[in-house]
């Protein structure tokens, strides 16, 4: 068990990452990855039973499928500095023929990372898939995914959000960002979500709400809260309300910073922000 301080340390290190990451090579997805910081934290540093040995079988342990894999920055962060990979290498974000790219990719078997995610809708998916085969083989550990608000959007995931329910699978925990920001404006303007609670409560969901998702404390209440749940005939889904960029009082509560970089004033002030807590790669 980590102390607050230790996640918020750790957390802010994370965001230090992103930042340098992005605007390294002028390129990637600053907002969603910085909002994601205390739940990416949390989910490696205090909730999940993993192993770094990395095995894409996976057994024994809980996985983790990031279905937003435009988000990468915070993704590739945590697994260095959770023991995946040297965090050295997180220079490497985005160059060519390197393990980094863009949107998490499996051919490089890059530790940690177990499936090519980037196009939106799929995660779900293959979470189910992933979870019905802990049940064929009789492994107790759990299944979570990580999906943005704009991303539910997409009518894959809704099937699989049915079938998920249908078939029982309580074996998984889903999370949804929740920012109401997308790429080319909020969700209400782009396409609106309406009660996301009701709707996945309708398709047969429990469904709990973390209100302060860039808070430690709150998202660690949240997901531990989410795993008490498994088991009981229901997947478990997580509203987590964020603000996309936070901790970069530029970059927040915006979509501007969806995918856009820092220029080299901006990175000062971002890392101004943020001080360094365990050095930087």
């Amino acid at each position: 068990m980590s102390t607050t301080k230790e996640l918020q340390d750790f957390t802010q290190q994370v965001r230090r990452d992103i930042v340098r990451m992005v605007h390294k090579v002028q390129s990637g997805h600053p907002g969603g990855s910085l909002g994601c910081a205390e739940f990416f934290t949390v989910l490696y540093q205090e909730v999940m039973d993993y192993s770094t040995n990395f095995s894409m079988n996976g057994t024994n342990e809980d996985l983790f499928f990031l279905s937003n894999g435009h988000i990468s920055p915070v993704y590739y962060s945590v697994l260095s500095r959770s023991g995946f990979f040297p965090v050295s290498e997180l220079s490497t974000f985005r160059l060519l023929n390197t393990r980094l790219q863009g949107h998490p990719t499996t051919h490089d078997n890059l530790p940690g990372i177990r499936i090519a995610s980037g196009s939106l809708g799929q995660g779900m998916s293959v979470a189910i898939g992933a979870a019905e085969t802990k049940k064929l083989n009789g492994d107790d550990k759990l299944i979570y995914t990580l999906h943005g608000d704009g991303e539910l959007q997409e009518g894959q995931v809704w099937e699989s959000m049915m079938y998920a329910a249908g078939k029982n699978i309580d074996n998984l925990i889903s999370t949804v960002d929740y920012n109401g920001q997308q790429i080319d404006g909020s969700t209400d303007t782009v396409l609106p979500l309406g009660d996301l609670k009701a709707k996945f409560e309708a398709f047969g969901w429990d469904v709990l709400e973390v209100k302060n998702g860039n808070d430690i404390d709150s998202v660690i209440a949240g997901m531990k809260e989410a795993k008490s749940r498994t088991g009981k005939g229901k997947p478990v889904c997580v509203l987590l309300y964020t603000d996309m960029g936070y901790g970069v009082d530029f970059m927040a509560g915006t979509h501007a910073w969806h995918g856009k970089p820092p220029n080299d004033e901006q990175l000062k002030s971002a890392l101004a922000q943020n001080p360094e807590t365990l050095g930087d790669y």
